[in-house]
């Protein structure tokens, strides 16, 4: 089992990951807490697989267990379900010395997680990932948050968990499709500041280095999460591909899953960032190369100008401009401000040459 420990101004918290911890997340919790209601939240899919699991241990250690389960899917993102989730909080008459257990991928995390930031201005919740996708990415950090009609996540706060509990057993469930969009996400950790994790994709076997996959993605994601836990600055570089990639989520009606689309954003972010001549070498086809090694899309359905209209009112743009992220070698990218009326021409260049 590994351990990580990330530090933030507001305290720390453990990361571990590793064979078994589902049984042990009870046990692991009453080291740091007294036991306490524990409403452990779920989706329709989660549920059957590991629900039982999850109570027995928390009951296990003491805990009062209440469970609510949602629909599977980006759907569940949505001020709907937290409103039915906030209320589920109250009927079980939760406290502030309470605990919320979010049990499933991003969008479980994201829910959860908001929701306990929100109800009685906050209570402790703890990320349990059942997704690549979560495990290398959304457990991890704070980020909060549920989608409204005009943006995704464009409603969400930053709440911290007291604990991420990734075990890798969890994954044996998955599909090719949810392993891969888990791949997108630590791909993009490896462009980011980590040639070594990049190399599992572009040569390696990831399917052979899950535990290795995650825990470098957590100890990169936790050094700047650290650094910058509301996003004010060096954090941003998480945001790599993720402009265009919530544009393709939106004009795709959700239809293009959050790890396919970051792929895609991925490749385009490359492709402009060659065009522009920051990206230099080979290292944009050896981008592009690799998310198509991993069994991703590179190549984008949409339009530059429909892309743009989305990103214009995303919630990295601030006033009339917005940072984007551009790779300047494989292992480290810059934060570039560009007015939000130049985000159309630079979409355009990443579409150019698209195969």
């Amino acid at each position: 089992m590994n351990k990580q420990i990330l530090e933030t101004a507001g305290g720390s918290y453990p990361i571990l990951t590793g064979s078994g911890l589902l049984a042990q997340v009870g046990t692991e919790l009453t080291a740091r807490i007294n036991p306490c209601r524990v409403m452990i939240v779920t989706d329709s899919n989660v549920a059957p697989l590991y629900l039982e699991e999850a109570k027995k241990s928390f009951a296990d250690a003491g805990f009062s267990v209440y469970t609510h389960t949602v629909p599977a899917g980006e759907e569940s993102k949505s001020v709907a379900v937290l409103g039915e989730l906030l209320e589920a909080f109250a009927g079980a008459k939760m406290t502030r010395t309470d605990l919320a257990a979010a049990l499933g991928g991003g969008v479980i995390g994201d829910l959860t997680g908001f929701a306990a930031g929100c109800y009685l201005r906050g209570i402790r919740f703890v990320q349990i990932p059942t997704t690549l996708l979560a495990a290398v990415d959304a457990s991890v950090g704070g980020k909060t948050a549920v989608n409204l009609a005009h943006g995704k996540n464009l409603a969400g706060l930053f709440h911290q968990p007291i604990g991420v509990y990734c075990d890798t057993d969890t994954l044996r469930t998955l599909s090719e499709h949810e392993l891969h969009d888990g791949y997108a996400e630590a791909i993009k950790h490896g462009i980011l500041d980590d040639p070594a994790l990049f190399d599992i994709f572009e040569n390696g076997q990831p399917a052979a280095h899950f535990e290795e996959i995650i825990v470098r993605s957590v100890v990169y994601k936790s050094k700047i999460v650290a650094e910058d836990p509301n996003e004010k600055g060096v954090r941003k570089l998480l945001n790599l591909g993720h402009t265009p990639a919530h544009a393709i989520e939106r004009l795709s009606d959700f239809s293009i899953s959050h790890g396919h689309a970051v792929a895609i954003g991925l490749a385009i972010m490359a492709r402009a960032a060659e065009k522009r001549g920051i990206l230099k070498n080979d290292d944009s086809a050896r981008i592009i190369r690799t998310i198509k090694r991993a069994g991703l899309p590179a190549v984008c359905p949409f339009s530059a100008a429909d892309m743009a209209k989305i990103a214009a009112v995303d919630k990295k743009a601030a006033a009339s401009d917005i940072t984007v992220i551009l790779p300047e070698c494989i292992g480290r990218c810059r934060m570039e401000k560009i007015p939000i009326s130049e985000i159309e021409a630079l979409f355009a260049d990443g579409l150019e040459g698209q195969s």
